[in-house]
């Protein structure tokens, strides 16, 4: 099932807009590219509404903001929701700042988005409405185990409710979840953390996948997911002794571009979850 969801990808080259941060923004471009989407980047407000509606997704993320991009993200998302688009948030740092973690909380009260992509404590502080971070990584303290994995779920869930949004948690053990069914990844490589834009190319391949799976938005998350661990996998064992975190960021690009859906189905390491209460 899971290659249904590549291929359709690969078969209707979804393009996506993305309003994201500089620091990742050739490395979201390139893992578009590479399975097989477009990628656009337009953060202009005057041209935010005009380039969503002749895309097919619109994936925002809060990385690096500014009072430039805040109102194009606005207008940007209302016009994809409006259009019936793939629509996705990463909340980058929410908790780390203040703007940051208002602007996240006035994006989810205006746009209905598909799915909010992030690391636990990102969640946790829109959860709250609040609170703060270390930075734009996941405190260890909120490390989602094998130990604490039902309470995960059951608190990611009760969150995915409350939005109407899947919620997308990525880390060690990456979950996926509505408010009636998880899927538990554990795909991946720790190596994966020390490269800055991972989680940023994540969030910019969902979104193709949303865009092009309609119908199986939590299903096409979760692949994505699953996509993005294994070409991790793949990428570190092509690793040569003399390589570093430059050219891993490089083979895992590959990775996902050379993905065929016998490997997906061989490599993924997903669980599904239902909840029986709903």
């Amino acid at each position: 099932m899971l290659k249904e969801y590549l291929k359709n990808v690969r078969d209707s080259h979804p393009l996506i807009h993305n309003i994201t941060n500089y620091v990742t923004v050739n490395d979201v471009a390139n893992i578009l590219l590479a399975c097989g989407a477009s990628p656009i980047m337009a953060d202009e407000l005057e041209e935010a509404e005009e380039i969503t509606s002749i895309c097919n997704g619109l994936n925002i993320n809060i990385g690096t903001l500014n009072s430039r991009t805040i109102p194009a993200m606005l207008a940007a998302g209302k016009k994809a929701e409006e259009l019936g688009h793939a629509l996705l948030l990463d909340p980058v740092g929410a908790g780390a700042s203040r703007l940051r973690t208002d602007t996240a909380l006035k994006l989810m009260e205006n746009i209905q988005f598909d799915v909010i992509r992030g690391n636990i404590s990102e969640i946790k502080t829109l959860a709250k409405h609040g609170g703060h971070t270390k930075g734009v990584d996941a405190d260890a303290s909120d490390e989602v185990r094998e130990d604490n994995l039902a309470q995960a779920i059951s608190f990611i869930q009760t969150f995915a409710e409350e939005t109407g949004s899947i919620i997308a948690v990525t880390g060690a053990i990456d979950i996926v979840a509505n408010k009636t069914i998880a899927y538990v990844i554990q795909n991946g490589r720790a190596e994966m953390g020390r490269i800055t834009g991972t989680g940023c190319q994540l969030s910019g391949l969902m979104t193709a996948f949303l865009a092009a799976n309609r119908e199986n938005s939590l299903e096409a998350a979760a692949t994505a997911v699953s996509v993005m661990g294994i070409a991790g996998e793949i990428g570190w064992n092509h690793m040569k002794p003399e390589d570093g975190n430059s050219t891993y960021r490089n083979r895992i690009i590959d990775a996902v571009y050379h993905m065929d859906g016998d490997t997906l189905e061989r490599m993924a390491k997903i669980k599904k979850i239902e909840n029986k209460k709903n």
